[in-house]
């Protein structure tokens, strides 16, 4: 009775740290963990990496690097008191009423962590409103698959907590109780990039890929900018999530990582996220950097100007991972036109274009140390915003003044005809044939 009053008046971070500190994890090597023993960060090697199947790579009993810290950061005193002050703490049965009894119909997407439904809430508390009344949020259920899921949860309460950006998604609560693990985040009205890029017959417009770009780069930019650097480790189409403004916001915070503070380089670390995405310097030596993030940064830039996928294996087999395939094109300014999405006809910005090429050229160097930190990103895609030559203006000036030329090249040629047949046919030209 005790303990429970304890927890009780601990509020959440107190139940968190012990019930991930009580737990414990197998270290056997899986089958399909990454090997780390002879590994050579060449071109050859890429190649290889970038051809791997497109899978999580977060694998449930794969083995740690020794360094490797099982527990999620710890807030400061003052922060974690903060939080809980921020956060709401809703009960099971609130949310399984704010769901409808998470009914499959309200579904909004499904992960490796579970499924994530639509609910409502009222406005001023954790009690659950009628559908269309209220606030609508989006209610992510943690399947209760033991400690690696756990610990996702927890850091995931542990960032989100305590970041605050308009770039961020906004967690407003959790639940914790039993084995039932909840997360309760504000809705976002238009899902995720990877719907709109991947999914959608209509393409999505030039001007709102640049702006969810700029979006997501500088919330990328606040986590890594900040007093306590944070890593995000899982950028990606997926994770991008629009509102109705086509505003991008980060989510999905499980596998986020204290990035490296003082005299560190990096943090050594299990190899988690997903093939594709991830840096391959990472993936190799499990070393991770904010430049781990800027690499996947890249591959999304990429994702956005040509519409493909990070990994498609119904491509042709050069073609399917598009990091390997886009990069002769990235790195000849007479060939990156050929990537550019061609559902968008000739509607995009020429300028644009080239400058997304090269930005997503720098993020995807192979040497970690050569790319551009987020800040140089935001800074890079910000005049984008403001481009107005179309690709199709321009080609419609050529086609006119060409064919202005075509017309005035006609009227002379007609105009030397015409002149022509009147000299022929003149007297003095006829006599001049008559005395022949």
């Amino acid at each position: 009775m005790d303990k429970e009053k304890k927890e009780k008046n601990c509020g959440c971070w107190t139940v968190l740290r012990l019930s991930v500190i009580g737990g414990s994890s197998d270290t056997k090597h899986s089958a399909n963990s990454i090997p780390r023993t002879s590994l050579v960060y060449d071109a050859a090697t890429e190649t290889r990496y970038l051809n791997s199947s497109n899978r999580e790579m977060c694998v449930q009993d794969e083995a740690r690097i020794s360094s490797d810290t099982t527990d999620p950061p710890t807030p400061p005193p003052a922060a974690e008191n903060k939080v809980q002050r921020q956060l709401l703490q809703f009960t099971f049965h609130e949310l399984k009423a704010a769901t409808g009894n998470f009914r499959p119909d309200s579904i909004l997407g499904e992960g490796g962590f579970g499924y994530v439904f639509k609910g409502w809430i009222e406005e001023n508390g954790t009690a659950p409103a009628k559908p269309g009344s209220g606030i609508t949020v989006a209610v992510k259920s943690l399947k209760p698959d033991g400690l690696q899921g756990h610990r996702e949860w927890v850091a995931e309460v542990d960032f989100l907590g305590q970041l605050h950006h308009p770039n961020l998604v906004k967690l407003i609560g959790y639940c914790i109780e039993d084995d039932q693990r909840l997360l309760v985040y504000e809705f976002m009205t238009r899902g995720s990039l990877e719907n709109h890029l991947f999914r959608r017959t209509i393409p999505l417009p030039w001007s709102n890929r640049i702006k969810i770009a700029l979006g997501a780069a500088k919330g990328l930019a606040f986590l890594h900018g900040g007093p306590k650097p944070v890593i995000y480790r899982d950028f990606k189409t997926s994770n991008i999530l629009l509102d109705s403004e086509y505003n991008a916001k980060l989510s999905d915070f499980g596998l986020a990582k204290a990035g490296p503070q003082g005299d560190k380089t990096h943090v050594s670390t299990r190899v988690v996220g997903t093939y594709g995405y991830a840096a391959p310097e990472y993936v190799m030596t499990g070393h991770l950097t904010s430049k781990s993030d800027v690499f996947s940064f890249g591959v999304v830039l990429l994702e956005i100007l040509t519409g493909r996928r990070s990994m498609d294996k119904k491509r042709p087999s050069g073609e399917q991972n598009l990091v390997a395939w886009a990069r002769p094109y990235l790195a000849d300014r007479r060939k990156f036109y050929q990537l550019v999405d061609p559902r968008l006809e000739l509607n995009y910005s020429v300028k644009g274009v080239q400058k997304i090429a090269q930005l997503a050229y720098m993020c995807l160097s192979r040497d970690p140390k050569s790319r551009p930190s987020m800040d140089e990103v935001v800074k890079a895609l910000t005049p984008l915003q403001d481009l107005n030559d179309l690709a199709i203006l321009s080609n419609h000036s050529r086609f006119t003044q060409s064919g202005r030329r075509k017309k005035k090249l006609d009227g002379i040629q007609q105009l030397s005809y015409n002149h022509s047949r009147s000299i022929r046919g003149s007297p003095l030209h006829s006599g001049r044939q008559h005395c022949k």
